[in-house]
């Protein structure tokens, strides 16, 4: 599409191309003695968007800009925070029940139903495409108008809530366009926490997708082996739950696939864990070993973990 961008390299880090905070060490430390604590995880989604190739999906991809406080430069999914409101107020709604998402999500009916608007809002206000419909069997067509900017721009404000937005138009939600596909936890040593929750869908007929997030630089659509591959050899620079999603994608042959996979994949939340054993420092994430990261105490400080200036990096969790 004309207006997307291969993905551009990063400057590479020395071992693959994992989020590393220079910050973290010290703040692992101060959680270990007890001076640090942990801040509660806002609740969030995002959704990998899909669409078919003749060399099997592509999945829809922004770059963080570099100024961006939290994992600045790296590759991600549109997504964000849950708007509150969407918990209280009725929405228009298709596809499975609130009772169904409640239980698939591990959350009650109005949780639910925040975190299912969340990711169909983020992926409206970030990518422009909407996941919605005047009937259960209907999906919007182009939404690039300037009457559907105005409220594009309106959501992101935060001046009309998701199901104002729905209502309005006489759209219905369409959850059944989504699946679950896993939940990751910010550790608890960050000071920006999030409880994401990862959906994937495919792109709908007619929607094309636009960089209309102010948080990135740039878009690409990318076979997930080949981000993956980018990834490995250090030239994109991903979180780890990025590239572990990305790397689950690669066994699908369309989008269809995917989708149809998503019901059986696991939703216990990954959390990463943080320890001291036998004068190392050790960051692991459970049941994902390639970002299990040690850091030695230095000999003359062992209250402090060496800190070189560019140490490997095994990533965070947004």
């Amino acid at each position: 599409m004309p207006n997307e961008q291969q993905a551009q390299p990063t400057p590479p880090p020395p071992a693959g191309g994992q989020w590393y905070p220079p910050e973290w060490p010290d703040r692992i430390r101060a959680l270990a003695d007890g001076s640090l604590t942990p801040v509660e995880p806002k609740r969030a989604a995002t959704v990998m968007l899909l669409r078919d190739t003749p060399a099997g999906p592509a999945v829809h991809m922004l770059r963080r800009r570099a100024s961006m406080a939290f994992a600045g430069g790296a590759y991600a999914y549109p997504g964000g925070g849950v708007d509150p409101r969407d918990e209280e107020h009725q929405v228009g709604w298709a596809g499975p029940g609130l009772a169904d998402w409640a239980e698939r999500l591990g959350t009650d009916a109005r949780t639910a139903q925040a975190i299912v608007c969340g990711a169909v809002r983020e992926t409206f206000e970030e990518a422009g495409v909407l996941l919605a419909g005047q009937s259960a069997d209907t999906v919007v067509g182009d939404t690039t108008g300037d009457d559907w900017e105005a409220d594009r721009e309106a959501l992101v404000a935060r001046e009309l809530s998701f199901a104002e937005f729905l209502d309005r138009r006489g759209l219905r939600l369409r959850s059944d366009l989504l699946g679950a596909w896993a939940r990751w936890i910010t550790p608890e040593f960050e000071q920006r926490r999030y409880d994401t929750w990862f959906f994937v869908a495919a792109l709908p007929e007619g929607q094309r997708t636009r960089n209309a997030s102010t948080e990135a630089d740039r878009t690409v659509w990318i076979r997930p082996a080949d981000a993956a591959a980018g990834y490995d050899k250090g030239e994109l620079l991903m979180m780890p739950p990025t590239i572990t999603t990305l790397r689950s994608l690669e066994p699908y042959g369309s989008a269809a696939d995917a989708l149809a996979a998503a019901g059986g994949k696991d939703l216990t939340p990954v959390l990463a864990r943080a320890a001291l054993e036998g004068g190392e420092l050790v960051l692991s994430w459970p049941g994902h070993d390639e970002f299990t990261k040690r850091v030695s105490l230095g000999p003359d400080r062992p209250d402090r973990p060496d800190r070189p200036d560019r140490p490997d990096r095994p990533g965070g969790t947004g």
